[in-house]
């Protein structure tokens, strides 16, 4: 005869266990966090949303600066400038508050706007900076392990004495919109270089032209880069052939490669492809294809068979809770500080 009382303990008893597994999987997924500079534009009293909710009580300093140390630097104050909802990840202005109003932004409410009629746009003054701290983290970057693409990278590198990088691409890659020279995300990623292979003697050059396409990229491949000797190239296309008068993906993906391939057949040099990011939605001159740009990138690299980096993903994850107004540093198509922080992290997440 079957124990129905016991059959029920034990069912009871393998059900909590699983309970508990699931439990304790569910805390250890849950990580802590800590984001520096995170820009938001903020809107009336409408709240503006962080990257992560769950955020830690006293973590959250709103400043009017990407650097806590430049001069005349505003470190607004909580109850005065602005209300932090902490388990929702959120910041309103107050009333009375010394944030500047995002309502007054000149592009504010626009839609399918033409930035030409709007001289002296942008958000930059607009932005504030927040530091927190979340007990909900997940990675916004992950790592790729491409050392098979970046191997004579890796060698001279190590090996010591110069070593020159150059980025080549379009006003994004340029940098676009950043505060400071310092905070460009190709420099950026030129100085870590250097701090993680000291031996070497790591210079670098801004190739980048604001306005290129890949089309225009191909005139200017020979005098940017070609002729100046590179060791690692950063290329960065993409904001302006998804323009309305851009060419079509497919078109964009064999310029890429064409490009890719008269670097690595003219120079010594490896090339590491990143994509961009979704301008502004109701900007009149984008054709709002991104995705389909940034899989044609994804898939240059492959067909070249150089390192990529996908800026793309890690920005749309962005956008999962942020506004894209906050993300930008010109309200259209160039990234804030943080931005270009999400780029610097996206191309070190890329392994070698």
């Amino acid at each position: 005869m079957r124990n129905t009382h016991g059959g029920d303990t034990t069912v009871f008893v393998w059900g909590m266990a699983l309970l508990l597994t699931l439990l304790c999987l569910s805390v250890q997924a849950v990580e802590t966090i800590t984001i520096t500079g995170e820009t938001l534009v903020l809107a009336g009293e409408m709240p503006g949303k962080l990257c992560f909710d769950r955020l830690m009580p006293g973590s959250v300093v709103v400043r009017s600066a990407y650097d806590p140390k430049k001069e005349g630097v505003v470190v607004y104050e909580a109850a005065r400038d602005y209300v932090v909802d902490y388990a929702g990840g959120s910041i309103v202005r107050t009333a009375a508050s010394r944030i500047p109003d995002f309502t007054t932004n000149m592009l504010y409410g626009k839609k399918e706007f033409d930035h030409n009629q709007f001289p002296g746009f942008g958000n930059t003054s607009f932005f504030v900076y927040v530091d927190y701290a979340t007990q909900n983290g997940s990675p916004l970057f992950s790592e790729s392990q491409q050392g098979d693409t970046l191997e004579k990278t890796r060698e001279r590198l190590e090996k010591g004495g110069p070593f020159k990088v150059i980025a080549f691409g379009d006003s994004i890659t340029y940098g676009g919109d950043a505060t400071e020279e310092r905070l460009q995300f190709t420099r950026r990623y030129a100085a870590w270089l250097q701090e993680q292979f000291p031996g070497a003697q790591i210079s670098f050059e801004n190739g980048a032209t604001g306005g290129d396409s890949t089309v225009s990229g191909l005139a200017r491949l020979e005098e940017k880069v070609l002729t100046r000797e590179p060791d690692l190239v950063l290329i960065g296309f993409g904001m302006n052939d998804h323009n309305i008068s851009g060419p079509e993906p497919d078109m964009f993906h064999d310029n890429l490669v064409q490009i890719i391939n008269t670097i690595r057949s003219r120079t010594s040099a490896e090339v590491l492809v990143f994509s961009a990011f979704p301008p502004n939605p109701d900007w009149k001159f984008g054709s709002h294809r991104m995705e389909l740009f940034a899989d044609a990138t994804r898939r240059a690299a492959v067909t070249a068979n150089c390192a990529f980096a996908d800026v793309y993903a890690v920005w749309m994850k962005t956008l999962e809770r942020k506004d894209c107004s906050s993300m930008l540093g010109n309200n259209i198509n160039h990234p804030s500080d943080f931005g270009h922080w999400l780029y610097f992290e996206v191309l070190k997440s890329v392994k070698f």
